[in-house]
């Protein structure tokens, strides 16, 4: 049986695309961007979150953990993460609700079962569905699958991606899903590589694919200050948007919503000192991509 991680199955998105929509969150992304707002999903493998201002320290946790992967040291909880497997079986035993595994293992009619429950809102304001992640493409046969057997009910679906797909896997994806969501970070290859850990070749090639598709795309550019935010990056990327068909462009602006993530996670936040923008720059900003002709807003 097809099977896929998931990290969340998030009920009346509204900011997702068109109408209200569930949002299908996928584990596992190719990109490591510094800014991402679910950190949780860029690892393939279930992990731990913990929260420590929940903790009190029973050692519960401790005794039940069969990879020895917990200990309290000088009043402190420590998990180490290395011999964690994702098991969940701390979980059960913490009475705080301190500790959560992400990602958890779906069949396609799981997943459909929970998406058929909404229908109803989908038909009256226009929604649908959305697979985001993480990056979704990465599940590919699963992300198929579901795409497939949404089409066979009518239900729109979204894919919300990096852009960075293997092209024969991004052409059949494209033939059967109505909208893309599609990421667009850097026009420098060197700093796109610098601050998601891969080249954006691929990403600028596949973007390009789909607009000679004639597919429905709203292209989405965080803005991030002293990173992708300066004159040239800005410039370029209206060029080369304003250049293709594309539907949409939605400047979203940079948030610290997802920091707390990265404590939970374990991870470290590379941009803790980055300031969010302000709306003079933001406004700036949206000047530039209207002057090229797009279709552009603030947010989305």
């Amino acid at each position: 049986m097809l099977r896929g991680r998931v990290i969340n199955i998030q009920k009346y998105s509204i900011h997702d695309g068109p109408g209200i929509r569930t949002t299908v969150f996928f584990k596992g992304c190719p990109l490591n961007c510094w800014w991402c707002h679910n950190p949780e999903s860029q690892n393939f493998k279930k992990e731990l979150l913990y929260w420590d201002d929940k903790c009190s320290l029973c050692g519960a946790c401790v005794k039940k953990c069969p990879e020895g992967a917990i200990e309290i040291k000088e009043g402190k909880l420590i998990n180490d993460r290395d011999k964690c497997t994702g098991c969940g079986k701390c979980i059960d035993f913490c009475v705080k609700n301190a500790r959560e595994i992400a990602g958890k293992e779906y069949s396609v009619s799981e997943i459909m079962k929970e998406i058929e429950k909404d229908i109803i809102f989908y038909d009256e304001s226009k929604g649908g569905v959305t697979f985001s992640g993480g990056e979704p493409s990465s599940q590919y046969e699963f992300l198929l699958s579901l795409i497939e057997n949404c089409r066979s009910k009518g239900i729109h679906t979204a894919i919300d991606t990096t852009g960075y797909v293997k092209k024969d896997k991004l052409e059949k994806l494209a033939n059967k899903a109505d909208l893309f969501l599609y990421d667009l970070k850097f026009m420098d290859s060197e700093k796109h590589k610098k601050y998601t850990g891969v080249s954006n070749e691929v990403i600028l090639q596949n973007l390009k694919l789909l607009s000679s598709m004639n597919k429905n795309v709203f292209v989405r550019i965080p803005i991030i200050p002293g990173i992708n935010d300066d004159d040239w990056n800005l410039k370029h990327s209206a060029e080369f948007l304003s250049k293709l068909n594309v539907s949409k462009v939605n400047l979203l602006p940079y948030h610290k919503y997802g920091r707390d993530k990265y404590k939970r996670a374990g991870l470290l936040y590379k941009i803790c000192d980055i300031k969010e923008p302000s709306e003079e720059k933001m406004k700036e900003i949206l000047e530039l991509f209207l002057e090229y002709g797009l279709n552009c807003k603030i947010g989305g």
